[in-house]
């Protein structure tokens, strides 16, 4: 394991599903590296079996459960002489992916990282999406609980770029609903599934639809979702039934009133006494 030199950390970037995404320096890194670090080590043997090469190396299980107590393992097979591939099931390792801690570890004890870049799910969408690219930004996968995933949607109800964002099959309704109701029914997004394999899917349109379809169709497999981002400036202040109407839609959505109201004010740069004083003036 000692080459003589320091040991190292690579990031393996891993096809997201089609197998000729694969990069050829992928397949020497993995076929030469001392540790491979993989997510899942059954999905790591299809990998390889499909891309006929054979693993030199020790592999060892890396996954959110134990990164923490399997990185210090790691950064003693780099001190070593060690060269530690981490590759994750699709994408490049760390983002929203295990990956992070060892990077962290490895470059606070004074080893090299590096990567070999491969297909992320994140920026594929966002260029598949017909939203705005030029600038975004990536919130990963939002909090499970229905309050937790409104109360972050809320801190994003004013951010101007797009949005991506991770989510499971079986919370892609409820994150579509909740979006709607505080970003509103109108605000335009594309749902991204099983991206570059065989039932790759692209639905685009306004939110309230996606959020409908969703609820008919429970999509399956991989999704990420991307949102476009809050319109330049304030809009116009509608009328007051508008208003009032706009609080009732995302209450019927299943956000609280105080939310409702809070994200009506938001999308119009209205107080949210203003608001609160129309709802309850009848």
């Amino acid at each position: 394991m000692d080459h003589g030199e320091p040991g190292r950390v690579v990031l393996v970037g891993a096809p997201l599903g089609n197998i000729g995404d694969a990069s050829a320096r992928m397949r020497e890194i993995l076929a030469s590296a001392d540790v491979v670090a993989a997510e899942d080590t059954r999905r790591l043997a299809r990998l390889t079996k499909d891309l006929d090469i054979t693993v030199a190396g020790r592999i060892v299980s890396y996954f959110e459960g134990n990164e923490e107590r399997r990185t210090p393992d790691l950064v003693q097979a780099l001190r070593e002489g060690a060269v530690v591939a981490v590759v994750t099931d699709g994408g490049m390792p760390s983002v929203s992916d295990p990956g992070y801690r060892l990077v962290r570890a490895a470059l606070d004890a004074g080893f090299p990282v590096s990567a070999a870049p491969g297909p992320s799910a994140v920026t594929t969408a966002l260029a598949l999406s017909g939203l705005p690219s030029d600038r975004f930004c990536f919130e990963g996968f939002l909090p499970r609980s229905g309050s937790g995933r409104r109360s972050r949607l809320r801190e994003l109800a004013k951010e101007p770029r797009t949005l991506v964002f991770f989510e499971a099959p079986h919370r892609i309704t409820g994150m579509l609903q909740d979006a709607g109701a505080v970003f509103g029914a109108e605000r335009e997004a594309a749902v991204c599934r099983e991206l570059t394999k065989t039932y790759e899917e692209i639905r685009r349109g306004p939110l309230g639809e996606l959020a409908a379809w969703a609820a008919e169709s429970e999509p399956r497999g991989e999704i990420t979702v991307v949102v476009a981002g809050a319109p330049a400036g304030p809009a116009e202040r509608p009328a007051d039934e508008e208003l009032r109407a706009a609080v009732a839609e995302r209450e019927a959505a299943g956000v609280s009133r105080r939310d409702a109201i809070q994200a009506v004010a938001d999308a119009y740069g209205l107080r949210k006494r203003e608001v609160y004083e129309l709802v309850h003036a009848r």
